[in-house]
């Protein structure tokens, strides 16, 4: 049996932006069908639904701290380079179903590449990390999306593009960056965020976003493909501890 998701990681309004002008989606709450059909899910039912999270940039440009920060809290400014992939599961509750982000840390050095890449197909979301005190780490920002998007289908992945390391930026410096930031996100359909893994800033708000719309996404995709069953034949029960490939899926 899972333990219960912690009161931390609760979702039940669609978490805001970042900026309106550079985001996947500016409306203020989730979709009325997603509301509906979690409205109705069966009396004592869980539905578990586990949605691949994928992490690339350039090497040292803090996706590790960022994950570290929102999965356990801590800051290391001693870490260590990651080598191939590493992975972190986050579990969250969203509008009253259980829901997981799979958190890929790929490494960012050219050696490992190659390894790295093997696990980018089945994204269902891309956070591409740059260092906002860096425009060499920005400029690389597109080869590591058409990298990450060889083995991926376009028009299912989210993308966001993330500046890290804000509180090592000048406000001269960061406004300069992020106006490219910005233009480069609306160029290639990403949300825009700028965070710092050292204070936590903006780190939870991303990662409940991430969560949020991967998941609306995600029921989205059923009730489409299914969508002459009642809302409450959507999501059903699917927590089987034998079966660690739980997710959402129509009677």
């Amino acid at each position: 049996m899972l333990p219960p998701v912690k009161k931390n990681r609760v979702i039940t309004q669609l978490p805001k932006c970042f900026s309106p002008s550079a985001a996947l989606h500016t409306k203020d709450s989730f979709h009325p069908q997603v509301r509906a059909v979690c409205q109705v899910q069966k009396p004592g039912s869980i539905s578990f639904n586990i949605a691949k999270v994928i992490v690339v940039g350039d090497v040292a440009v803090g996706k590790t701290c960022l994950i570290s920060r929102f999965c356990k809290g801590e800051f290391d400014k001693n870490y260590k380079a990651t080598i191939g992939v590493d992975f972190e599961m986050e579990r969250f509750e969203v509008l009253g179903v259980p829901f997981s982000l799979q958190l890929w840390d790929t490494a960012g050095q050219e050696r490992f590449k190659c390894i790295a890449s093997t696990y980018y197909r089945g994204a269902q979301a891309i956070i591409v990390v740059f260092d906002l005190s860096s425009t060499t780490s920005l400029a690389h920002a597109r080869q590591w999306l058409e990298d990450s998007m060889k083995e991926n289908d376009p028009s299912s992945v989210l993308l966001f593009l993330v500046g890290t390391k804000k509180d090592l930026s000048s406000p001269d410096q960061l406004e300069k960056i992020e106006r490219e930031a910005i233009r480069l996100s609306e160029e290639i359909k990403a949300e825009y965020w700028a965070v710092s893994a050292k204070s936590g800033d903006g780190v939870k708000d991303l990662f409940f976003r991430v969560a949020s719309l991967t998941f609306e996404a995600n029921v989205l995709s059923e009730f489409e493909k299914n969508g002459s069953k009642p809302y409450g034949d959507i999501i059903k029960i699917t927590d089987n501890p034998d079966n660690p490939k739980r997710k959402l899926s129509c009677c």
